[in-house]
């Protein structure tokens, strides 16, 4: 799986003019099902952005998580993400994982955060959002969590 995490002082997705998930300072994450994900992957990218170390300590160093400063986390689907861009100027997304797939993770992936984590929300799975952000930073972190012995498993992107 794939996700592109940014580090906010606030963000909002907008679905038909309603907001439907709201966070203040925490983490925007735009997640990605590949073909070949499983539920194992989720739960490691899952695991891997709660601890990744982005947010300052009293020193102004990166040395806390978003769990550590009791963030938000804001999970929007963005299956743009397995663009391959390397065939010419349009990309191609036969790396993303099918929708019934893709939604079926994307819905597990929610879940395990809202398990794990107090201030969830999320975006709308294939719907046209709209995802207003306040970057803080800025701080951009891609993230890649592939299945053992795929071609994308080279750990980021």
């Amino acid at each position: 799986m794939l996700a592109l995490l940014q580090r906010v002082s606030e963000a909002r997705v907008i679905v038909d003019g309603e907001t439907i998930g709201e966070i203040g300072p925490g983490l925007l994450a735009l997640v990605c099902a590949e073909r070949g994900d499983t539920p194992a992957e989720a739960d490691k990218l899952l695991a891997k952005m709660l601890k990744l170390r982005i947010f300052a300590d009293e020193a102004g160093k990166m040395n806390r998580s978003v769990q550590d400063v009791e963030g938000g986390l804001l999970v929007v689907s963005q299956f743009t993400l397995a663009a391959d861009t390397s065939g010419g100027n349009r990309p191609s997304f036969t790396n993303a994982a099918d929708p019934r797939t893709g939604l079926a993770l994307y819905e597990h992936f929610v879940a395990r955060a809202s398990a794990a984590h107090a201030l969830v929300q999320s975006g709308r799975f294939a719907a046209d959002m709209k995802v207003q952000l306040i970057n803080d930073g800025p701080v951009t972190v891609p993230l890649r969590i592939a299945p053992p012995g795929s071609d994308n498993a080279r750990g980021l992107l």
